[in-house]
């Protein structure tokens, strides 16, 4: 089971990581849907980084770290 978590966390880093980079390329763009897409870039980064923080707290109470 930790090794389940462990492969799903290491996944939602790398998600998070291609959101972030979007998000930067996002800025640098000038089109008129930029502000748009950026707004929804924030959304999906934080439903990312809420996601890799549960399963780093399911991965801690899997192998033990909190009693």
């Amino acid at each position: 089971m930790a090794n389940l978590l462990t492969i799903g966390f290491y996944i939602a880093l790398a998600i998070l990581l291609v959101v972030l980079v979007l998000g930067l390329f996002n800025l640098t763009r000038t089109d008129d849907q930029q502000a748009s897409r950026s707004n929804k870039l924030m959304r999906m980064r934080v439903l990312v980084q809420a996601v890799a923080i549960a399963l780093l707290c399911a991965l801690g109470f899997v192998v033990g770290a909190f009693n």
